[in-house]
């Protein structure tokens, strides 16, 4: 398998970050970050855990941090880390949170792990060699109607300044159900073929690096809301290609 050793360690560090966040989980406050996101003393000691270790096996790797790691590569490779992503539902006592960890190789993702320590455990992909559970292989559905899929959509609260806003509503009557599970959560459950559309209108890329991986090794398709398809802009699409005419209607 291609990048094993890189992968071994990112699903360690997933596992052993998640065990450092869950002795701080009772009783632990944040503060409030220039965004308006919440951090936690446990966000920021995942994080130089797992850049820490990162570092030390592959030194000439670079680094991105949602809490401020960086560090420039000396080789096209640069590790992707969200130490604690969901920090809302982790501060709640909810289990939709876990350690992302990406590495990026010459500006494409080749390896990706989510460890969730109480919904459902580890997904993990490497470019060309899959998606999976807990060991188990997973795909995407082959669903080719709205009206048999679910469609997952996070931040409805802040979707009244997006321009798609006005047919939004009617597009989402046209799914058998809605989920929203928060963004990672509902992007595995695409990946494992639990729903069919994932929309994170939001996000950083720290936050899509693990899922784009997921659900492309998944069968399936990621893009941008401007039909792109990168970590970098700020949003994304995940979905079955079963529904790829659905969403291109939608993005049109």
């Amino acid at each position: 398998m291609a990048f094993e050793q890189e992968l071994e360690i990112a699903r360690s560090l997933a596992v052993e970050s998640a065990k450092l966040a869950l002795q701080y989980q009772k009783g632990i406050t944040a503060v409030e970050k220039a965004d308006h996101s919440p951090v936690t003393r446990a966000d920021k000691e995942c994080e130089q855990l797992i850049a820490g270790k990162l570092k030390e096996a592959f030194p000439d790797d670079g680094l991105l941090g949602e809490e401020g790691a960086s560090a420039a590569s000396a080789n096209g490779r640069k590790w992707i880390i969200d130490p604690i992503d969901g920090t809302r539902d982790y501060l709640r006592g909810n289990p939709l949170w876990g350690p992302m960890i990406a590495l990026e190789v010459n500006g494409e993702v080749a390896v990706g792990v989510v460890h969730f320590a109480g919904y459902g455990g580890s997904y993990w992909a490497v470019r060309g060699e899959g998606a999976y559970h807990n060991g188990e292989r997973v795909h995407v559905s082959g669903k080719t109607s709205a009206a048999e899929s679910v469609l997952c959509m996070n931040q409805l609260n802040k979707l009244d300044r997006e321009r798609y806003w006005d047919r939004l509503v009617p597009w989402i009557n046209g799914f058998w159900a809605m989920r929203g599970l928060g963004g990672t959560p509902d992007a595995m459950m695409v990946a494992a073929g639990q729903a069919e559309v994932w929309i994170e209108p939001k996000a950083s890329p720290w936050d899509f690096a693990v899922p784009k991986l997921v659900i492309e090794e998944a069968g399936g398709i990621f893009r941008n809301l401007d039909g792109g398809s990168s970590i970098y802009a700020g949003n994304g699409i995940g979905f079955t290609p079963g529904l790829a005419s659905v969403v291109e209607e939608f993005l049109r």
